[in-house]
């Protein structure tokens, strides 16, 4: 069994995460080891992603992953990108993220967006980058109660519920965070052939 720390304080990452990883790999959080939120002043999402990792990696010495995740709107230039997570303000706060979202794309007529997630890994072998894409477009209004950040506005292609109008598994089937798991897994398993 390989055990990795999943540096993020974000329940609902730990959650997506922990439901796609492989047989034989266990992950926990960090809340018992960093009190303050980690730090993401990065400019870019894998500049986030590592610099999380290597912090956790250096207090422990533990194999570590790391995610930073950003919905790119083309209408927007492909912001908010990396400032997903604190559009609306340094409060980070999700519904003042997707009414500032809803506001920028009001005279949109098209709407087509892709989350994206960057995953870190660190293990005494080196720093490792892998990423995961789903393209979408952006719903005209909230719709559903599950998952967190721009879930209720995002639409991923081929469908027609939002991300949080799923259930966690459908969700898990189709998500940015879970291709990019997933190559990671997968490169995790051929390195360990």
């Amino acid at each position: 069994m390989i055990t990795i720390l999943l540096a993020t304080q974000n329940p609902y990452k730990i959650k997506e995460i922990q439901a796609v990883l492989p047989a034989g790999i266990a992950a926990s959080g960090i809340d018992d080891l960093v009190k303050n939120e980690l730090e993401e002043t990065g400019t870019t999402l894998e500049e986030n992603a590592l610099q999380k990792a290597r912090k956790i990696f250096q207090l422990t010495g533990n194999p570590t992953l790391s995610d930073d995740s950003g919905l790119e709107v083309v209408e927007l230039n492909n912001a908010p990108g990396v400032y997903s997570a604190r559009y609306a303000g340094p409060q980070k706060d999700d519904q003042a993220n997707n009414a500032k979202l809803l506001q920028e794309l009001r005279s949109e007529v098209t709407r087509h967006a892709r989350f994206r997630t960057v995953l870190a890994f660190i293990d005494e072998t080196g720093e490792y980058l892998f990423e995961g894409i789903v393209n979408g477009v952006i719903a005209l209004e909230l719709r559903g109660s599950n998952g967190f950040g721009y879930d209720p506005l995002f639409i991923p292609d081929g469908e027609t519920h939002t991300f949080a109008q799923m259930s966690g598994d459908e969700k898990n089937r189709l998500s940015h965070r879970s291709r990019a798991v997933k190559a990671w897994a997968q490169w995790m398993a051929s390195r360990n052939q």
